[in-house]
Protein backbone atom coordinates (compact mmCIF):
# COMPACT_ATOMS: atom_id res chain seq x y z
CA UNK A 1 0.00 0.00 0.00
CA UNK A 2 2.76 2.48 1.07
CA UNK A 3 4.89 1.77 -2.48
CA UNK A 4 1.34 2.74 -4.30
CA UNK A 5 0.66 5.80 -2.03
CA UNK A 6 4.74 6.55 -2.85
CA UNK A 7 3.92 6.08 -6.81
CA UNK A 8 1.23 8.33 -7.28
CA UNK A 9 3.25 11.24 -4.59
CA UNK A 10 6.48 10.90 -7.65
CA UNK A 11 3.66 11.23 -10.48
CA UNK A 12 4.11 14.86 -11.96
CA UNK A 13 1.38 16.67 -13.21
CA UNK A 14 2.85 16.26 -17.23
CA UNK A 15 2.91 12.58 -16.55
CA UNK A 16 -0.66 13.10 -15.70
CA UNK A 17 -1.05 14.44 -18.87
CA UNK A 18 0.48 11.85 -20.80
CA UNK A 19 -1.27 9.26 -19.02
CA UNK A 20 -4.60 11.11 -19.70
CA UNK A 21 -3.00 11.22 -23.64
CA UNK A 22 -2.57 7.55 -23.83
CA UNK A 23 -5.76 6.71 -22.44
CA UNK A 24 -7.45 9.11 -25.23
CA UNK A 25 -5.20 7.21 -27.91
CA UNK A 26 -6.35 4.13 -26.84
CA UNK A 27 -9.97 4.77 -26.91
CA UNK A 28 -9.84 7.19 -29.97
CA UNK A 29 -8.09 4.09 -32.06
CA UNK A 30 -10.65 1.72 -30.88
CA UNK A 31 -13.47 4.01 -31.82
CA UNK A 32 -11.92 4.50 -35.35
CA UNK A 33 -10.61 1.80 -36.75
CA UNK A 34 -13.73 0.28 -37.99
CA UNK A 35 -13.96 3.77 -40.50
CA UNK A 36 -10.04 3.46 -40.79
CA UNK A 37 -10.59 -0.03 -42.08
CA UNK A 38 -13.31 0.55 -43.97
CA UNK A 39 -11.45 4.09 -46.00
CA UNK A 40 -8.92 1.56 -46.57
CA UNK A 41 -10.85 -1.53 -48.19
CA UNK A 42 -12.84 1.86 -50.01
CA UNK A 43 -9.66 2.84 -51.42
CA UNK A 44 -8.88 -1.09 -53.14
CA UNK A 45 -12.84 -1.61 -53.77
CA UNK A 46 -14.27 1.46 -54.82
CA UNK A 47 -17.28 -0.06 -56.67
CA UNK A 48 -17.88 -2.27 -53.52
CA UNK A 49 -20.93 -1.95 -50.86
CA UNK A 50 -20.77 -1.07 -47.90
CA UNK A 51 -21.72 -4.84 -47.17
CA UNK A 52 -18.89 -6.02 -49.46
CA UNK A 53 -16.50 -4.09 -47.36
CA UNK A 54 -17.43 -5.47 -44.12
CA UNK A 55 -16.83 -9.20 -45.56
CA UNK A 56 -13.60 -8.34 -46.96
CA UNK A 57 -10.27 -10.29 -45.98
CA UNK A 58 -8.89 -7.87 -45.32
CA UNK A 59 -12.14 -5.53 -43.10
CA UNK A 60 -11.08 -7.65 -40.08
CA UNK A 61 -7.48 -7.78 -39.62
CA UNK A 62 -7.01 -4.21 -40.29
CA UNK A 63 -9.55 -3.42 -37.49
CA UNK A 64 -7.46 -5.31 -35.05
CA UNK A 65 -4.42 -3.68 -35.98
CA UNK A 66 -5.48 0.00 -35.44
CA UNK A 67 -6.59 -1.06 -32.26
CA UNK A 68 -3.36 -2.99 -31.27
CA UNK A 69 -1.78 -0.19 -33.06
CA UNK A 70 -3.07 2.78 -30.34
CA UNK A 71 -2.45 0.37 -27.50
CA UNK A 72 1.26 0.39 -28.73
CA UNK A 73 1.37 4.00 -29.56
CA UNK A 74 -0.07 4.61 -25.78
CA UNK A 75 2.59 2.44 -24.29
CA UNK A 76 5.66 4.91 -26.01
CA UNK A 77 3.85 7.88 -24.57
CA UNK A 78 3.99 6.24 -21.26
CA UNK A 79 7.54 4.65 -21.58
CA UNK A 80 9.14 7.47 -19.45
CA UNK A 81 6.48 8.68 -17.15
CA UNK A 82 6.44 5.14 -16.23
CA UNK A 83 9.89 4.39 -17.05
CA UNK A 84 9.66 1.20 -18.54
CA UNK A 85 12.25 -0.13 -18.92
CA UNK A 86 14.43 -1.25 -22.59
CA UNK A 87 13.42 -4.70 -21.97
CA UNK A 88 9.88 -4.19 -21.64
CA UNK A 89 9.52 -2.10 -24.66
CA UNK A 90 11.68 -4.91 -26.80
CA UNK A 91 8.95 -7.45 -25.76
CA UNK A 92 6.23 -4.79 -26.89
CA UNK A 93 7.59 -4.30 -30.13
CA UNK A 94 7.97 -7.87 -30.75
CA UNK A 95 4.32 -7.86 -29.60
CA UNK A 96 3.16 -5.46 -32.24
CA UNK A 97 5.00 -6.65 -34.92
CA UNK A 98 3.89 -10.78 -34.41
CA UNK A 99 0.31 -9.40 -33.96
CA UNK A 100 0.77 -7.30 -37.24
CA UNK A 101 2.17 -10.31 -38.84
CA UNK A 102 -0.42 -12.72 -37.99
CA UNK A 103 -3.00 -10.16 -39.13
CA UNK A 104 -2.05 -9.37 -42.24
CA UNK A 105 -0.91 -13.55 -42.47
CA UNK A 106 -5.23 -14.24 -41.55
CA UNK A 107 -5.98 -11.66 -44.07
CA UNK A 108 -3.96 -12.82 -47.31
CA UNK A 109 -5.32 -16.19 -46.72
CA UNK A 110 -8.54 -15.24 -46.19
CA UNK A 111 -8.43 -13.90 -49.79
CA UNK A 112 -7.70 -17.24 -51.09
CA UNK A 113 -10.72 -19.06 -50.77
CA UNK A 114 -13.75 -20.04 -52.71
CA UNK A 115 -15.83 -17.22 -51.23
CA UNK A 116 -13.48 -14.88 -51.83
CA UNK A 117 -14.53 -12.10 -54.00
CA UNK A 118 -10.82 -12.76 -55.86
CA UNK A 119 -11.57 -16.09 -56.74
CA UNK A 120 -14.97 -15.71 -57.61
CA UNK A 121 -13.90 -13.10 -59.97
CA UNK A 122 -11.38 -15.50 -61.14
CA UNK A 123 -13.70 -18.35 -61.76
CA UNK A 124 -15.73 -15.99 -63.71
CA UNK A 125 -13.56 -15.35 -65.98
CA UNK A 126 -12.07 -18.62 -66.26
CA UNK A 127 -15.70 -19.99 -66.78
CA UNK A 128 -15.51 -24.05 -67.10
CA UNK A 129 -11.51 -24.23 -67.15
CA UNK A 130 -11.30 -24.28 -63.63
CA UNK A 131 -11.84 -27.59 -61.91
CA UNK A 132 -13.89 -26.85 -58.42
CA UNK A 133 -12.20 -29.74 -56.30
CA UNK A 134 -8.56 -28.91 -57.52
CA UNK A 135 -8.98 -24.99 -57.38
CA UNK A 136 -9.58 -25.53 -53.51
CA UNK A 137 -6.83 -28.09 -52.58
CA UNK A 138 -4.64 -25.71 -54.23
CA UNK A 139 -5.68 -22.65 -52.28
CA UNK A 140 -5.30 -24.59 -49.04
CA UNK A 141 -1.43 -25.46 -50.13
CA UNK A 142 -0.97 -21.44 -50.83
CA UNK A 143 -3.05 -20.78 -47.54
CA UNK A 144 -0.22 -23.01 -45.57
CA UNK A 145 2.57 -21.33 -47.60
CA UNK A 146 1.31 -18.01 -46.51
CA UNK A 147 1.24 -19.44 -42.61
CA UNK A 148 4.60 -21.02 -43.19
CA UNK A 149 6.17 -17.74 -44.16
CA UNK A 150 4.32 -16.07 -41.20
CA UNK A 151 5.61 -18.65 -39.21
CA UNK A 152 9.30 -18.13 -40.35
CA UNK A 153 8.82 -14.17 -39.49
CA UNK A 154 7.33 -14.34 -36.08
CA UNK A 155 10.90 -16.69 -35.76
CA UNK A 156 13.05 -14.22 -37.40
CA UNK A 157 11.29 -11.56 -34.79
CA UNK A 158 11.74 -13.62 -31.74
CA UNK A 159 16.02 -13.37 -32.34
CA UNK A 160 15.41 -17.29 -32.92
CA UNK A 161 18.45 -18.70 -34.83
CA UNK A 162 17.01 -20.13 -37.48
CA UNK A 163 19.84 -21.83 -38.84
CA UNK A 164 20.33 -23.73 -35.92
CA UNK A 165 16.71 -24.97 -35.61
CA UNK A 166 17.42 -25.91 -39.30
CA UNK A 167 20.83 -27.53 -38.06
CA UNK A 168 18.73 -29.47 -34.99
CA UNK A 169 15.98 -30.75 -38.05
CA UNK A 170 18.99 -32.28 -39.27
CA UNK A 171 20.17 -34.19 -36.25
CA UNK A 172 16.33 -35.41 -35.81
CA UNK A 173 16.09 -35.63 -39.91
CA UNK A 174 15.67 -39.36 -39.95
CA UNK A 175 13.05 -39.31 -37.60
CA UNK A 176 11.69 -36.93 -39.14
CA UNK A 177 11.43 -38.45 -42.41
CA UNK A 178 10.19 -41.91 -41.37
CA UNK A 179 7.44 -39.95 -39.31
CA UNK A 180 6.39 -38.25 -42.29
CA UNK A 181 6.34 -40.96 -45.04
CA UNK A 182 3.20 -41.66 -44.55
CA UNK A 183 1.87 -38.04 -44.61
CA UNK A 184 4.16 -37.14 -47.67
CA UNK A 185 2.41 -39.91 -49.07
CA UNK A 186 -1.38 -38.71 -48.35
CA UNK A 187 -0.22 -35.46 -50.06
CA UNK A 188 1.15 -36.84 -53.15
CA UNK A 189 -2.27 -38.90 -53.15
CA UNK A 190 -4.45 -36.33 -52.93
CA UNK A 191 -2.72 -34.12 -55.81
CA UNK A 192 -2.94 -37.53 -57.69
CA UNK A 193 -6.90 -37.64 -56.87
CA UNK A 194 -7.03 -33.65 -57.85
CA UNK A 195 -5.27 -34.57 -61.53
CA UNK A 196 -6.84 -37.73 -62.65
CA UNK A 197 -9.96 -36.00 -61.04
CA UNK A 198 -12.20 -39.48 -60.62
CA UNK A 199 -14.27 -38.00 -58.82
CA UNK A 200 -15.51 -34.03 -57.50
CA UNK A 201 -16.72 -32.99 -54.17
CA UNK A 202 -20.16 -33.77 -53.88
CA UNK A 203 -19.65 -36.78 -56.10
CA UNK A 204 -20.82 -40.30 -54.69
CA UNK A 205 -18.55 -42.64 -55.18
CA UNK A 206 -17.85 -46.07 -53.96
CA UNK A 207 -14.91 -47.75 -52.98
CA UNK A 208 -14.00 -51.46 -52.09
CA UNK A 209 -14.75 -50.92 -47.80
CA UNK A 210 -17.11 -46.77 -48.49
CA UNK A 211 -19.82 -45.77 -50.18
CA UNK A 212 -20.75 -42.72 -49.74
CA UNK A 213 -20.66 -38.31 -51.08
CA UNK A 214 -17.23 -36.84 -51.27
CA UNK A 215 -17.77 -33.89 -48.82
CA UNK A 216 -13.76 -32.31 -49.05
CA UNK A 217 -10.21 -33.63 -49.96
CA UNK A 218 -7.96 -31.97 -47.82
CA UNK A 219 -3.54 -32.87 -47.56
CA UNK A 220 -4.16 -36.05 -45.50
CA UNK A 221 -7.50 -37.48 -46.19
CA UNK A 222 -10.41 -37.62 -48.61
CA UNK A 223 -13.42 -37.08 -46.13
CA UNK A 224 -16.95 -38.98 -46.99
CA UNK A 225 -20.48 -38.94 -45.51
CA UNK A 226 -21.86 -42.42 -45.68
CA UNK A 227 -25.52 -43.27 -46.17
CA UNK A 228 -25.87 -43.74 -42.41
CA UNK A 229 -25.01 -39.56 -42.35
CA UNK A 230 -21.28 -40.09 -40.57
CA UNK A 231 -18.13 -38.78 -41.74
CA UNK A 232 -15.33 -41.20 -43.06
CA UNK A 233 -11.78 -39.79 -43.52
CA UNK A 234 -9.88 -41.67 -45.67
CA UNK A 235 -6.09 -41.34 -46.47
CA UNK A 236 -5.43 -40.12 -49.47
CA UNK A 237 -2.82 -42.29 -50.73
CA UNK A 238 -5.70 -45.61 -49.74
CA UNK A 239 -8.20 -44.00 -52.18
CA UNK A 240 -5.83 -43.44 -54.84
CA UNK A 241 -4.60 -46.85 -55.16
CA UNK A 242 -8.04 -48.25 -55.04
CA UNK A 243 -10.39 -48.99 -57.10
CA UNK A 244 -13.29 -46.29 -57.71
CA UNK A 245 -16.86 -46.37 -58.67
CA UNK A 246 -18.16 -42.88 -60.06
CA UNK A 247 -21.84 -43.63 -59.63
CA UNK A 248 -22.26 -39.50 -60.28
CA UNK A 249 -20.87 -40.08 -63.54
CA UNK A 250 -24.09 -42.16 -64.80
CA UNK A 251 -25.69 -41.26 -67.45
CA UNK A 252 -28.71 -44.03 -66.48
CA UNK A 253 -29.86 -46.52 -64.61
CA UNK A 254 -29.76 -50.53 -65.55
CA UNK A 255 -32.96 -52.22 -64.50
CA UNK A 256 -33.03 -56.32 -64.84
CA UNK A 257 -35.85 -58.43 -63.64
CA UNK A 258 -36.71 -62.24 -64.20
CA UNK A 259 -40.52 -63.44 -64.39
CA UNK A 260 -40.69 -66.73 -63.94
CA UNK A 261 -44.16 -68.11 -65.26
CA UNK A 262 -45.99 -71.48 -64.55
CA UNK A 263 -45.71 -74.02 -67.20
CA UNK A 264 -49.23 -73.97 -67.97
CA UNK A 265 -48.46 -70.65 -69.71
CA UNK A 266 -48.72 -71.27 -73.60
CA UNK A 267 -46.02 -69.71 -76.14
CA UNK A 268 -48.90 -67.94 -77.24
CA UNK A 269 -49.67 -66.39 -74.20
CA UNK A 270 -45.49 -65.89 -73.51
CA UNK A 271 -45.65 -63.76 -76.99
CA UNK A 272 -48.68 -61.52 -75.54
CA UNK A 273 -46.87 -60.66 -72.18
CA UNK A 274 -43.58 -60.20 -73.84
CA UNK A 275 -45.58 -57.92 -76.34
CA UNK A 276 -47.50 -56.04 -73.50
CA UNK A 277 -44.70 -55.62 -71.51
CA UNK A 278 -42.62 -53.97 -74.60
CA UNK A 279 -45.43 -51.70 -75.53
CA UNK A 280 -45.85 -50.81 -71.67
CA UNK A 281 -41.52 -49.94 -71.45
CA UNK A 282 -42.04 -47.58 -74.84
CA UNK A 283 -44.44 -45.49 -73.52
CA UNK A 284 -42.96 -44.73 -70.57
CA UNK A 285 -41.13 -41.27 -70.70
CA UNK A 286 -38.40 -42.59 -68.15
CA UNK A 287 -37.13 -45.60 -70.15
CA UNK A 288 -34.93 -45.48 -72.88
CA UNK A 289 -36.07 -47.07 -75.85
CA UNK A 290 -33.01 -48.23 -77.28
CA UNK A 291 -32.07 -50.57 -74.25
CA UNK A 292 -35.11 -52.12 -74.28
CA UNK A 293 -35.05 -56.13 -73.78
CA UNK A 294 -37.79 -58.57 -73.19
CA UNK A 295 -37.14 -62.12 -74.27
CA UNK A 296 -38.31 -65.20 -73.26
CA UNK A 297 -34.91 -66.26 -71.87
CA UNK A 298 -35.03 -69.71 -70.97
CA UNK A 299 -37.27 -72.80 -69.39
CA UNK A 300 -36.54 -73.43 -65.69
CA UNK A 301 -37.41 -76.31 -63.22
CA UNK A 302 -39.75 -74.27 -62.19
CA UNK A 303 -41.12 -72.35 -65.02
CA UNK A 304 -40.89 -70.06 -67.93
CA UNK A 305 -38.24 -67.77 -67.45
CA UNK A 306 -38.98 -64.26 -69.17
CA UNK A 307 -36.47 -62.16 -68.91
CA UNK A 308 -36.30 -58.06 -69.06
CA UNK A 309 -33.48 -55.68 -69.27
CA UNK A 310 -34.02 -51.69 -69.38
CA UNK A 311 -32.25 -48.38 -68.43
CA UNK A 312 -33.87 -45.42 -66.87
CA UNK A 313 -33.32 -41.75 -68.18
CA UNK A 314 -32.62 -41.14 -64.31
CA UNK A 315 -29.13 -41.43 -62.01
CA UNK A 316 -30.89 -40.11 -58.79
CA UNK A 317 -31.60 -42.72 -56.50
CA UNK A 318 -35.12 -41.88 -55.38
CA UNK A 319 -35.92 -41.29 -58.97
CA UNK A 320 -34.82 -44.57 -59.48
CA UNK A 321 -36.38 -46.05 -56.85
CA UNK A 322 -39.93 -44.07 -57.85
CA UNK A 323 -39.50 -45.31 -61.57
CA UNK A 324 -38.74 -48.90 -60.59
CA UNK A 325 -41.86 -49.26 -58.05
CA UNK A 326 -44.30 -47.39 -60.92
CA UNK A 327 -42.75 -49.71 -63.37
CA UNK A 328 -42.69 -52.63 -61.60
CA UNK A 329 -46.48 -51.95 -60.61
CA UNK A 330 -47.74 -51.89 -64.12
CA UNK A 331 -46.18 -54.93 -65.31
CA UNK A 332 -47.87 -57.00 -62.32
CA UNK A 333 -51.26 -54.94 -63.82
CA UNK A 334 -50.33 -56.47 -67.64
CA UNK A 335 -49.43 -59.98 -65.87
CA UNK A 336 -53.27 -59.90 -63.82
CA UNK A 337 -55.12 -58.85 -67.02
CA UNK A 338 -53.44 -61.64 -69.09
CA UNK A 339 -54.80 -64.08 -67.07
CA UNK A 340 -51.15 -65.42 -66.08
CA UNK A 341 -50.05 -67.03 -63.01
CA UNK A 342 -46.22 -66.42 -61.73
CA UNK A 343 -44.37 -69.92 -60.95
CA UNK A 344 -43.99 -71.06 -57.30
CA UNK A 345 -39.93 -72.02 -56.39
CA UNK A 346 -40.01 -75.69 -56.39
CA UNK A 347 -38.21 -78.26 -54.96
CA UNK A 348 -38.13 -82.22 -55.51
CA UNK A 349 -38.15 -84.71 -52.30
CA UNK A 350 -36.80 -87.92 -52.76
CA UNK A 351 -38.60 -90.23 -50.34
CA UNK A 352 -37.13 -93.95 -50.46
CA UNK A 353 -39.30 -97.08 -48.38
CA UNK A 354 -37.37 -99.72 -46.73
Amino acid sequence: MNQIVQFVENIKALDVVDIVVAICIIILFKVLSPSISYLIVKLFKFKASKRQIKESAFYNPLKVFFTILGVYLAVWILKEPLNISQGVMTVVNQIFEIISVLAFAKALAASFTMNSTLIKRTKRRWKKEIDDSMLEFGLKVLRAVIYIIALFIVLLILNINLGGLVAGLGIGGIIITLAAQDTAKNIFGGFVLLLDKPFNVGDWIETPNYQGTVEDITFRTTRIRNFENSIVNIPNSTIADAAIINWTKMEKRKYTLDLSFSFETTSEQMKQVSDKIKELLFINPKVLDDDIVVSFKKIEDDGLDLYIELFFNTTAYKDYLDAVDELNRAIIDVVHNLGLKLAYPSSKVFVQNN
